[in-house]
């Protein structure tokens, strides 16, 4: 048992270690910078962190299926998905972004802090899908928004 819950509380450790990184990447710009597209392709920001509590939000969405099944779901593609919840998020403001980027990640965190250890504990397919959302996905955003600020000093 010890095992299990220290593989759960492994995951939620790299989820911390890569959420604080992706926090730090973008700390101290000021709002109309944040809105600035650019940054990845036409992608601000503040679209970035709109794709982010999407994938948050995804994950919670999908991780219980998994937890259960030890499966992945099918899913569409990924380029369209992105197209089209950029497409839906466009008209947040950069605090309502923010907002329910905080409000997905927390609720993302109290749902892990909740699974049963024994339930994780050999699903592959959970954390998997758990590395591809938060620790192996926001490194990857952090990085693109220190190279276009760096790209700006």
């Amino acid at each position: 048992m010890g095992t299990e819950r220290s593989d759960v509380s492994e995951m939620i450790g790299k989820i911390d270690g890569a959420w604080r990184d992706l926090q730090v990447s973008f700390e101290g710009l000021p709002e109309e910078e944040m809105l600035q597209p650019g940054v990845t392709e036409a992608w601000s920001v503040r679209d970035i962190l709109a794709h982010v509590a999407v994938w948050d939000a995804f994950a919670l969405d999908r991780l219980p299926g998994i937890l259960e099944t030890g499966k992945h779901p099918e899913y569409e593609d990924v380029d369209a998905f992105n197209a089209r919840m950029t497409e839906e998020k466009r008209g947040l403001t950069l605090e309502a972004v923010r907002q329910e980027l905080d409000a997905t990640h927390q609720r993302l965190l109290d749902y892990l802090g909740g699974v049963s250890p024994a339930s994780v504990a050999g699903n592959v397919a959970f954390r998997e899908r758990l590395a591809a959302d938060t620790w192996d996905h926001y490194p990857e955003h952090a990085a693109a928004i220190r190279a276009w600020r760096e790209k700006r000093e």
